[in-house]
């Protein structure tokens, strides 16, 4: 019987990972606490510490059935990278040893030349380091025959420039916990010797039969449906949304959690979502370094799972049109070494006083660089998702809810009580009592505080969370610094107290940050007129957005605070704009392809079968057989339109080759998706009146059923 079967999730919790608990049991204690200090930043490791360390891990490795080890990174792809080595090599008479020293757990030498770089290096310049990251542990991923240690680490090239999304993720966390403990020491907090900033994300997904869903090259190739008619019925009843989970999907729910388990992420929620065959999982809460490796061990695991279990995982953030698409809400705050959240309000005047300067410099930052949040949600995916009234319009905004504007407004009378919360009374003697949270939730928002930290939900389904949370951290640690400029301005009269110069320095950046504030409805055509009036759409193309990395002054701040220098920032914005036209050109060729080898025939085999019916009914009496003869022209007619769309779409495609990566961007987004929206109009017009036997891709329909 297999662990599957009989050991509990409390058993098998972290069996896999290399972590402070298996360290502690595994290493001397002087060099369990040399490492302790090394993963709290206090202190390098020693090369001869480095190799106990190494040792252990191998040891322990091999133990638990890995014959083989990999520096794990995050190149700018958003994707994970992995080179495995091998434990076992042969000695000088051929004897099989063991080798796994400090040397190469700290450091290893990829090929960097295939990974994106903007032009920066030519493929000849293939040198790259991966360097182990000693604060998110090692963990081990089984597979039919043993298994493989990954070791996550950062990815640099040769000159020592960022080729992974790790390296400024560390740095802005650096930046943003070092300026939380600097204003915390100021507001007289002296005893607190850390602050981490924290992050869980939300991961919302679609499951499809894998043989129907190989079916179609839209899915196999794009990750989303380029064609397809609406089903009859699809969300409008809302029955699916936090229903009973299909028995297929929630044997494949079980089995990503098990594994999961062993990895050490614990997925606190896990429901349908409002469209059909979507669902979400949500993972516990951790420090934001080893949340975002989570998330992307999280990703990996269901796909891997996902093939085991017959299923199609779909990450697109708009996989199906006329339905919801996906998103990753993605919650921030930051934790003391206490283990307050300064983001949590309090009943203490003295608590909100901190929490009002945290909150007040959150909405500073966002509302100075709110152009980088954009910046870091701009893909193709949500091209096709953001304000789609199932996802936040991509005008960046901040809600905050009725209690807390209630009291911003009230700072001016030194008034930072906060509401009781009272008790909703249901009414029922048996049901217990609920206490309401102190606002409502905005779905439209893209930045809301959501009680005790702040949730933004514009990041996509398949983005790793890494780039939105650099970019939050980088605002938030200007936005931290600011307010401590003001208060320290502001305790050089030596007549002021350190609360009174905090509660008017939050004041002062509530005031200076209200343009970001937005309490309404952000689909609404006025929010729009109204945000353009404040300044806030500076934008309107998703190229556009990607562009905006590149202004001055986010260049300046990101420069000043050590999380990109110019020229990294400037190659990041031209990968992801690389990116970004690369997997719209994907599409357009595959569209292309499904329009001559499925699509067309299928026009013709409906003529032919029209044709024929009418030829074997000839000289009988009918009647009026116009709207038959119509049918029959309308389907004439829409191949016709539909050959000369294809080449069209075929010609415009042409015109690409040559261009930059901001010019085909831009042309693509401007002339060749407008005409591949058109060309799906008319396939998902012809797919209603084909029969279903003739119409050469799964329809909505079949491809969103999940029956055992």
């Amino acid at each position: 019987m297999s662990d599957h079967e009989y050991k509990s999730v409390h058993e098998i919790f972290g069996s896999m990972v290399f972590d402070k608990r298996v360290m502690k049991e595994k290493l001397n204690p002087d060099v369990f606490a040399q490492v302790v200090e090394a993963m709290e930043g206090r202190q390098r490791l020693t090369p001869e510490a480095a190799d106990i360390v190494a040792a252990a891990m191998k040891d322990w490795a091999i133990s638990k059935g890995a014959t083989h080890w990999s520096h794990w990174f995050q190149p700018q792809t958003e994707l994970t990278a992995e080179k495995h080595l091998s434990f076992t090599v042969s000695d000088s008479e051929g004897n099989p040893i063991e080798v796994f020293r400090g040397h190469h757990l700290a450091q290893g030498e990829p090929d960097a030349s295939s990974f994106p770089s903007a032009g920066t290096r030519s493929t000849f310049e293939a040198r790259g380091y991966s360097a182990w990251d000693i604060s998110s542990p090692a963990f081990i991923v089984k597979s039919p025959k043993g298994g493989t240690l990954f070791i996550p680490s950062a990815f640099l090239s040769f000159d020592g420039t960022p080729l992974d999304l790790k390296t400024p993720l560390l740095r802005a966390l650096d930046a943003v916990e070092g300026r939380a403990l600097k204003l915390l020491k100021t507001l007289g907090q002296r005893g607190i010797k850390s602050v981490k900033m924290t992050v869980g994300a939300e991961q919302e997904y679609f499951l499809l039969d894998r043989p129907r869903a190989q079916l179609r090259p839209d899915i196999r190739f794009c990750g989303r449906t380029l064609i397809g008619a609406q089903p009859a019925k699809d969300q409008k009843l809302d029955h699916h949304y936090m229903g009973a989970i299909p028995s297929r999907v929630l044997s494949y729910m079980e089995d990503v959690e098990r594994d999961l388990s062993r990895l050490g992420v614990a997925v606190m929620t896990r429901h349908n979502e409002v469209a059909r065959c979507q669902f979400e999982f949500a993972h516990l809460f951790s420090d934001a370094n080893k949340a975002c490796d989570q998330n992307q061990i999280l990703m990996e695991t269901m796909r891997k799972l996902a093939r085991k279990h017959e299923l199609r995982l779909l990450f697109h953030e708009k996989p199906f049109a006329g339905m919801n698409g996906s998103g990753k809400h993605t919650n921030i705050s930051l934790m003391d070494s206490e283990g307050r959240n300064l983001l949590k309000p309090s009943n203490s005047s003295r608590r909100n006083i901190i929490f009002l300067t945290f909150l007040s410099a959150v909405v500073l930052g966002v509302s100075k660089f709110h152009s980088l949040l954009q910046f870091s949600i701009a893909n193709s995916g949500n091209l096709f998702r953001l304000g789609g009234h199932e996802a936040p319009p991509s005008i960046i905004s901040i809600y905050l809810g009725s209690a807390l504007t209630d009291l911003i407004h009230r700072l001016d009378n030194s008034d930072v009580s906060l509401p009781e919360k009272t008790v909703m009374d249901l009414g029922l003697t048996k049901l217990p009592d609920i206490i309401p949270f102190d606002s409502d939730r905005n779905r439209t928002s893209p930045v809301a505080f959501t009680g005790d930290k702040f949730e933004f939900r514009a990041p996509g389904s398949s983005q790793s969370i890494a780039l939105p949370v650099t970019m939050f951290a980088g605002l938030w640690a200007w936005g931290i610094e600011e307010l401590t400029h003001m208060i320290e301005a502001r305790l050089s009269d030596s007549k002021i107290d350190p609360i009174d110069a905090a509660l008017d320095s939050a004041r002062e950046a509530f005031r200076l940050g209200s343009k970001i504030l937005f309490e309404g409805d952000a689909y609404t055509p006025e929010w729009h007129d109204e945000a353009r009036k404040r300044g806030l759409i500076e934008a309107e193309t998703m190229p556009d957005r990607i562009d905006l990395a590149l202004k001055p002054e986010n260049k300046k701040m990101l420069e000043e605070l050590g999380i990109y220098r110019a020229h990294e920032l400037e190659n990041l914005a031209s990968i992801r704009m690389e990116s970004f036209a690369t997997g719209l050109e994907v599409e357009a060729a595959v569209l292309y392809d499904m329009l001559w080898e499925g699509v067309l025939p299928a026009i013709s085999k409906q003529l032919i079968l029209e044709k024929n019916s009418l030829s074997a009914f000839d000289g009988m009496d009918f009647g009026d057989c116009t709207a038959w003869r119509d049918y029959v022209n309308g389907l004439g007619k829409a191949k016709n339109s539909l050959i000369k769309d294809a080449n069209n779409l075929h010609e415009l495609k042409g015109r690409l080759s040559g261009m930059n990566a901001r010019e085909r961007s831009d042309f693509l987004t401007g002339t060749i998706i407008p005409l591949m929206d058109e060309i799906r109009i008319k396939c998902d017009m012809a797919e209603l009146t084909i029969a279903s036997d003739i119409w050469p891709y799964p329809i909505y329909r079949n491809l969103l059923s999940l029956s055992a």
